[in-house]
């Protein structure tokens, strides 16, 4: 029986190819996942380790602003910037304790480059561009940091930067740089460009050094650092160590942490932040592996169904049934195997792609070499074996049940057909609880854990149920596009409708396929949209300004700049936003301060009662819904208490008087008041934003002029309302890119199952198509038949998959309401049209091949008995 495996294997390369194939992909898949987790978990590791060398303690410090009461130790003064008790003195006196050999303190801040062209460099990518000082030795230079060209900064006015965002943003030794921390730009000339393996610049984030005291300046206050790391002498204990610079440091705030126990935190850290994503993707693989099951079902169905009489032969000279079973799983498991090989090496092609494509979306992975430990190839080995001989066992139980007999009947018999009452039963009951559980998730308000496993289970079950109840809906779909096939295209159509409708479950089982990964897509798709549809009515609603300036730091805007913007030559008006906290009535809110007049003409406010004219000193406007839960209306004064100004954390009382209640909108919070009455309360005396509103005809190109106007730092922020859409949607954008990537394998696989079920099905009926060419239908009329027969197949797994998709979205869009008011179902009709016109292609496409071996069989010899 294993000869016979073998032989089977080998006899049927051209048939089992297609298979071999969905085997191939989705272990390539889970392959690629688990080679690029270990791969990413090693670069971590090593930036991690590169970090740590030669730290035996590392000394760091809770950053606190210099207003903060819970650190009146800190030095610091009124410019708000972030100070930690890590100075001068300590570093003199962690470097005269016995066993150290070296210390090295350390800044760290944030730095946004401007081009050469003047434009900013990873603007959006703010968290990754790293700031820090050059910390040269006895030798004059910093070993992190090596030299590529020129040397290290040393005085205030000079920096060095890392050799990728030197020819990024088009910069040469001797030239001049503009940058920003947190405001204002600034300029220092590129004396030196250095290499670095840190883990923000090879995620594609900038590094820039500046001198020590100059890095103070610009991040801290004069003597003060983030961190001190400490290297250990010859023969020093590092435990040890650990326990003496921890004695000289303050009680609080401060702590001292071995390299061992640092490397183990950052170890522990690297599991967490991989262990997500890799399972993400896994979930994935999952997908295009289940779907590759249907493929690999169909596929042994058919073959057996083809080799009846052959299995009818072997039992006919003595096989039992359990060796017949045990042959086919054999040809199954070789089959796995040689895919599981093929798909392990294409694997390794996926995950050295992955890294680069994450790293587009922020996903900050660092480089490093591909790591391939035994438990990659040996799981993609097992797990493409075992789906493969999971989904042959069925056939394999069939074909052991072939009758002796069967050995007399012709090869290009049908099979029997089978009832399928217990099949339908089993998928109504199962549709109905899937459908019932996603009823009642449409009900949730939020996306907590237990209601997203809600969800995942309900989705489950209804796809399960579809797919369970997939013949018994094949007929009147596929009756229903055979009538039009019919219409259009004669007898051709009507036999490609009986064709499909011959064997509902092989049919179904090809359509299933399809159906599963374009009902993820859809379901994907509605719900992106919707939710793009409502972030993007949130970003403007309420808003007529033309522009929005703000910047791209935690640190506001100057009020004086929003003078500066008013006196632009076409802007008509200027309206600055300043927001604070404030609570009344055991209520807490936001109040928004602005110039009334200038925010009539920037934003557009629906009053309930009152108007925006009626806002000044001491009045204020409330929004619906904070009035109703406070119990406010028109003419009520109220007990305002805030927290900030010149006493920090010091309540202030003041008095206000309702005289307009309108409805809440993004633009404005829960009170609007003016900006003289709100600014001295705010957290940092700034201006959150300026909505600009242009003249009529002169918005084109102000902003051009407004950054002009305020200094053209590359942290400054000018953008259209269009901008603010594309900006919030960028997110969601990116994601569901990433998502048609993963879930496009699946639908691969499923193409594959088309035009393997095809050319079967053409095997099978040999003799008819001889017949139908002896009674006059021609070569291209052959060829018409079965590339309907593809396209209704196509089109019917097209139509469950899209209205499960569109089901799905809609019932878990709910789950999305308490973070996202506006969202509402919103089918984007274009895309799902896009959908069905690629299952037409999809048809089209799968028919060339077995539609060409149809059109091309000999006539007299198709008639022939076998």
């Amino acid at each position: 029986m294993l000869r016979t495996a073998l032989r089977n294997v080998l006899a049927h390369k051209a048939r089992l190819i297609m298979t071999a194939l969905a085997v191939l992909l989705g272990v390539a898949f889970v392959s690629g996942t688990l080679v690029f987790a270990d791969t990413t978990a090693n670069a971590f590791r090593n930036a991690s380790a590169r970090s740590l060398e030669g730290v035996a303690v590392s000394v760091r410090a809770g950053a606190a602003t210099a207003t903060d009461p819970a650190a009146p130790d800190m030095a610091g003064g009124e410019d708000g910037k972030p100070a930690t008790a890590l100075d001068s003195a300590l570093v003199r006196k962690i470097g005269q304790l016995p066993g150290v050999a070296s210390v090295r303190p350390t800044v760290h801040g944030e730095v946004t480059l401007a081009g050469k062209d003047g434009r900013p460099v990873n603007a959006d990518t703010n968290g990754l561009n790293l700031a820090t000082n050059y910390h040269p030795g006895k030798d004059g230079k910093d070993s992190r940091f090596p030299l590529t060209e020129g040397r290290g900064p040393a005085t205030e006015g000079e920096l060095a930067l890392d050799a990728t965002t030197a020819e990024k943003a088009g910069y040469r030794t001797g030239d001049t740089v503009r940058f920003a921390t947190d405001g204002p730009a600034l300029t220092r000339k590129l004396v030196g460009i250095v290499t670095t393996n840190g883990p923000q610049a090879t995620a594609g984030g900038s590094l820039t050094l500046f001198d020590t005291r100059t890095a103070q300046k610009l991040f801290h206050h004069p003597g003060r650092f983030d961190e001190i790391a400490v290297s250990a002498g010859p023969g020093a204990d590092e435990d040890a160590l650990t326990e003496r610079v921890q004695a000289l440091l303050p009680k609080d705030g401060v702590s001292a942490t071995s390299g061992a126990e640092l490397a183990a935190e950052q170890s522990t850290q690297i599991a967490r932040s991989t262990g997500y994503l890799t399972k993400t993707l896994l979930v994935f693989a999952g997908i295009a592996l289940f779907v590759g099951v249907f493929l690999i079902a169909n596929t042994f169905t058919m073959l057996i169904a083809q080799r009846s009489r052959e299995i009818a032969l072997l039992r006919a000279v003595g096989a039992s049934r359990r060796q017949v079973v045990r042959s086919v799983l054999i040809e199954a498991a070789l089959l796995g195997l040689v895919a599981s090989a093929g798909g392990f090496s294409l694997g390794l092609g996926i995950a050295a792609a992955l890294r680069p494509l994450l790293n587009t979306t922020g996903a900050a992975l660092p480089d490093g070499p591909l790591v391939i430990t035994p438990a990659a190839p040996l799981a993609s080995l097992a797990v493409g074996v075992l789906v493969t001989v999971l989904a042959a066992w069925l056939p394999s139980r069939r074909a052991a049940k072939i009758a002796p007999v069967a050995a007399l009947s012709s090869v290009d018999q049908a099979p029997p057909a089978r009832a399928l009452m217990l099949r339908n039963v089993f998928g109504t009951l199962l549709t109905a609880a899937g459908v019932g559980v996603m009823l009642y998730v449409a009900t949730l308000k939020t996306s907590s854990e237990s209601h997203l496993m809600t969800a995942m289970l309900g989705a489950t079950l209804t796809l399960g149920g579809v797919i369970a109840l997939a013949p018994l809906l094949s007929r009147p779909l596929i009756t229903l596009a055979g009538n039009v096939t019919t219409r259009f295209f004669g007898v051709g159509g009507k036999l490609a409708e009986q064709n499909a409708l011959r064997n509902p479950r092989r049919t179904a089982a090809t359509a299933s396929a399809l159906m599963i990964g374009l009902a993820l897509i859809t379901g994907l798709t509605v719900g992106a949209h919707s939710a793009q549809y409502a972030m993007a009515k949130e970003a403007t609603q309420g808003l007529t300004a033309d522009y929005k300036v703000n910047y791209n730091t935690a640190r506001g805007l100057d009020p004086a700049e929003a003078t500066k913007i008013a006196r632009i030559p076409g802007v008509a008006a200027a309206a600055p936003v300043a927001t604070a906290q404030f609570s009344t009535h055991g209520e807490y809110a936001v109040i928004t301060g602005t110039d009334p007049k200038a925010f009539g003409k920037a934003a557009q406010l629906d009053f309930r009662s009152g108007s925006l004219d009626a806002v000044g000193p001491g009045k204020i406007a409330v929004s619906d819904e904070f009035a109703g839960r406070a119990g406010l209306r028109v003419g009520a004064t109220l007990d305002a208490e805030t927290v900030g100004g010149t006493d920090s954390g010091k309540a202030h009382k003041k008095k206000l008087m309702v005289v307009g209640i309108y409805a809440k909108t993004r633009t404005t919070d829960e009170a609007l008041g003016t900006l003289t009455d709100v600014l001295p309360y705010s957290v940092t005396k700034e201006l959150d934003k300026v909505l600009v509103k242009a003249e009529p005809g002169k918005a084109a190109g102000l902003d051009r002029t407004i950054r002009a106007a305020l200094g053209d730092s590359p942290l400054l922020k000018v953008r259209s309302q269009e901008q603010l859409v594309k900006e919030n949607n960028a997110s969601v954008t990116t994601v569901l890119s990433m998502m048609y990537g993963l879930l496009g394998m699946a639908v691969v696989i499923a193409i594959l199952g088309v035009v393997n079920t095809l050319a079967m099905s053409v095997f099978e009926r040999t003799r008819e198509i001889g017949m139908l060419r002896a009674i006059g239908l021609d070569r291209a009329g052959i060829r018409q038949m079965v590339r309907l027969e593809s396209v209704v197949i196509s089109l019917f797994g097209a139509v469950l998959g899209i209205g499960t998709g569109i089901f799905l979205a809609w019932a878990g869009g709910g789950l999305t309401t308490s973070s996202m008011p506006e969202y509402e179902t919103v089918l984007p009709w274009g895309r799902l049209g896009t959908f069905l016109v690629l299952a037409l292609m999809t048809g089209v496409l799968a028919a060339i091949w077995p539609a060409r071996r149809a059109a091309r069989l000999n006539m007299l010899q198709s008639l022939q008995p076998s």
